[in-house]
């Protein structure tokens, strides 16, 4: 399930640009404070089970379990979707998010060494 050395750029439809989430112990918040707040610290997998409903509700949750059942990847984050981040998984598959606009994110677009992909579309068309 975990990624290396892949760019995931912002959704096309995204219109964030590097926007904060704004709701406490959301999705977007959880996945901001690991991949922001901590970079390269933790796998897609790690960030995937974090923030999952059961975890970010205190319920006890079986990571085994978890991902005994197909789970979208974090092409599907609301950071790549609506928030206009880009998520870069280094060659361990550690992740880090990077605002749209910034110098880095840049930077990883023109990576050539790079796997690179798009945040999945929010709306049809």
């Amino acid at each position: 399930m975990d990624d290396a050395d892949v760019f995931i750029a912002a959704s096309e439809d995204c219109r964030g640009e590097g926007a904060l989430p704004t709701k406490p112990g959301s999705v977007a918040a959880v996945q901001y404070r690991m991949l922001v707040e901590e970079p390269y610290r933790h796998t897609q997998g790690d960030v995937l089970f974090a923030s999952s409903t059961a975890v970010r509700a205190g319920e006890p949750a079986d990571r085994d379990a978890f991902f005994a059942r197909p789970q979208a990847c974090l092409r599907c984050s609301p950071l790549v979707k609506t928030h206009g981040w880009g998520i870069h998984f280094d060659a361990q598959g550690r992740a880090a998010a990077y605002p749209k606009g910034s110098e880095a994110y840049a930077r990883l677009t023109e990576d050539g060494s790079l796997r690179h992909t798009r945040g999945m579309r929010s709306r049809k068309g």
